[in-house]
């Protein structure tokens, strides 16, 4: 089976970064580790934890987004309802939310959800975001639970991965013929290529 080691970036847009950076880095207190760009593009890293990052791309004339209630169901072309950032405690939870308030950034109250403790708000570009501590003794993660009263076929098939159900690979690629592209960013660890 694949084992991931966590979500590497979240790669979301802004039209200024400036601005996103105040948010995210000075109020939020995310280290900006990376920057990549030339003119009409950026594209900025954001350290979320040990294994985990955001990222922001900047291009001209992106504006924000119509807020949207976090979980509350849209209509037509849709992709992305809000991001959880984990926190280590509910101290943790308590403190961003007295830093948001403090800020003039609104920020729900804090919300027991059974497993999770979460408050919810949004960045300078309309993007919803929620903040959540798991509750002690609850972790989903070490004891799936399916509480969904009609859940799907394929959810009532358990939450172990089936590979099965895919075609398996015939030849994996032997590794006298992987081949990595330089791309963006590339350049700042490699030199650049002439």
């Amino acid at each position: 089976m694949i084992r991931y080691s966590g979500v590497n970036h979240l790669a979301l847009a802004t039209g200024n970064m400036d601005e996103t950076i105040l948010f995210w880095r000075d109020l939020l207190g995310m280290r900006l580790v990376a920057g990549l760009g030339k003119p009409g593009y950026r594209q900025y890293f954001l350290q979320v934890s040990d294994h985990d990052m955001v990222a922001f791309f900047e291009w001209p004339d992106v504006r924000p987004v119509e807020e949207k209630e976090h979980g509350h169901p849209a209509s037509g072309p849709f992709c992305f309802d809000h991001v959880s950032f984990g926190v280590e405690s509910d101290d943790v939870l308590w403190e961003l939310k007295d830093r948001l308030h403090a800020a003039g950034v609104w920020v729900s109250e804090v919300i027991d959800h059974g497993f999770i403790h979460s408050i919810y708000a949004y960045d300078p570009n309309g993007i919803p975001i929620e903040f959540s501590y798991y509750v002690p003794g609850t972790d989903i993660r070490k004891s799936p639970l399916m509480a969904d009263r009609e859940p799907t076929a394929l959810a009532k098939e358990g939450a172990e991965p089936r590979t099965v159900k895919w075609p398996p690979v015939p030849t994996p690629t032997p590794k006298s013929e992987r081949r990595i592209y330089p791309g963006a960013g590339s350049e700042l660890f490699h030199g650049r290529k002439r």
